[in-house]
């Protein structure tokens, strides 16, 4: 299998992270931080959305990526989506993008919330009421079983940025729906979040209303590559962090990166997010369960290892606020539990191997 990017491929990871760069620099991550960090230190959700930049990013065709021509979109496909949240991942972009995208993939059952998706025009959150996302990024918070009752109502799940959405995206066990965000708000507790820009409520689903028959295994399997993608791009900027840091920073009279336990260190990273980077493509191409399994626990190991990792060659400086390291690694924790736990991932592996009958050694 071939993953060289086509000329077309290249330009766009190169369109994506130029634009990355110019709307959201470090200075505006920093600024997203520093705007939500007292909110979070008193309990609450906080942190609202840019929604210039998400117009912007409307504009651009990302969340209309995958729409055909025909209707305003770009025909792109897979791949093409995972390069781009790859880029998204690189520079620590807030917001439920993820979300956005598939909700913007609805436009042509006539959702007005899809089409307003699809322009960048309306924030979509989401909700997978089997309580795949019970745990995420919550401190202190304590998991739901997530099973669904008999009135079709669920334990508490958690979602991500409600308060600056205009809809949230349902995902039953089989069906999906869109439900108004101010609907869902009244109800839900803010709980406090391990990603200063990642604010999250702990919201009770509700599946009797989902409209969308058949349509959760795929949004599901497709929410899960994506935020693999955002895995993997931000696993390759802190092999970045840490090969900069590491020709920088002087100690003893030499660079640090000169000292061998050093390069193995890099040397490691690289490894891991070079892994995922071939598995997350590979699932793109065959959109195939059991690769997008593989792809999100490779992708999850190589966030955080490498975040964790880079943030040992930055010594005591990596475990405050000012190195960015740090947001990586609550960035990583917070997307490992959601849509695909390490735990499911590994229940899908395990299951298609006993389907295929491959013998164990």
């Amino acid at each position: 299998m071939d993953f060289m990017l086509t000329e077309d491929q290249g330009a766009l990871r190169t369109g994506m992270r130029t634009l990355m760069e110019r709307r959201f620099p470090r200075a505006a991550l920093r600024a997203v931080v520093d705007a939500v960090g007292d909110a979070v230190g008193e309990g609450t959700a906080g942190g609202a959305l840019d929604r210039s930049l998400w117009r912007e990013l409307g504009a651009v065709g990302f969340f209309a990526l995958r729409l055909p021509q025909a209707v305003g979109g770009v025909g792109l496909g897979l791949p093409e989506a995972v390069l781009a949240f790859e880029e998204a991942g690189r520079a620590l972009l807030p917001g439920p993008l993820v979300t956005t995208h598939l909700a913007a993939g609805l436009s042509a059952t006539g959702l007005s919330v899809a089409g307003a998706a699809a322009e960048g025009k309306a924030v979509v959150t989401g909700l997978d009421a089997t309580g795949a996302t019970a745990t995420t990024g919550a401190t202190g918070a304590t998991g739901a079983t997530g099973a669904t009752g008999a009135t079709g109502a669920t334990d508490a799940v958690l979602v991500e940025h409600l308060a600056s959405a205009d809809a949230v995206l349902v995902l039953g066990e089989e069906d999906a729906g869109m439900r108004p965000a101010e609907e869902v708000l009244p109800s839900a507790a803010a709980v406090r979040s391990v990603d200063p820009a990642t604010p999250l409520h702990r919201v009770r689903g509700e599946t009797r209303a989902l409209r969308q028959r058949g349509t959760a295994a795929r949004l599901r399997r497709e929410a899960a590559l994506l935020t693999a993608a955002q895995q993997l791009g931000s696993a390759a900027r802190t092999v970045e962090l840490a090969v900069a840091h590491a020709g920088e920073r002087v100690q003893f009279g030499r660079m640090i990166g000169t000292f061998q336990a050093v390069q193995h260190l890099c040397a490691s990273m690289l490894v891991r997010a070079e892994t995922a980077r071939s598995v997350v493509y590979a699932a793109a191409i065959t959109e195939d369960p059991g690769d997008v399994a593989a792809a999100t626990l490779l992708a999850d190991e190589a966030a955080v290892r490498n975040a964790r990792d880079c943030l040992q060659v930055h010594g005591g400086m990596g475990f405050t606020w000012e190195a960015d390291v740090h947001l990586h690694l609550k960035r990583a924790w917070v997307r490992a539990e959601q849509w695909q736990t390490a735990a499911a991932a590994e229940e899908e592996l395990a299951a298609r191997l006993v389907l295929t009958g491959a013998p164990c050694l």
